[in-house]
């Protein structure tokens, strides 16, 4: 199923259960210009959380409306396996982990 209006969503990867949530949208920031959107991942009762940081809509670069997202559950699902091919230990304990990704969440 996909959420293309939700902000959030749950895949499972390998048996694993894996909640995904919008965090922020593409925004302008004073100091460094456009940032993408970003997307937090934790596996289901685990106390580690990654961060997905997209690139910036090529879109925004060129000075045209923001348009719609385009996050899913299954951009969400590459971006799962990117963090743990990257190695990202969700049953480990500390700050979240960020990763940049493409704009598929590879």
């Amino acid at each position: 199923m996909l959420h293309t209006n939700s902000r959030g969503g749950t895949v499972e990867i390998d048996g694993f259960k894996y909640d995904w949530e919008l965090l922020s949208e593409p925004q302008l920031s004073s100091s460094d210009g456009w940032k993408g959107m970003t997307v937090s991942l934790r596996q289901k009762d685990m106390p580690r959380e990654a961060v997905l940081e997209f690139p910036t809509p090529k879109r925004l670069l060129k000075g045209l409306p923001k348009g719609r997202l385009h996050i899913n559950d299954a951009i969400a699902s590459r971006g799962v396996r990117a963090a743990l091919s990257a190695g990202w230990d969700p049953t480990s304990r500390g700050k979240p982990i960020i990763f940049m990704v493409d704009t598929n969440g590879d």
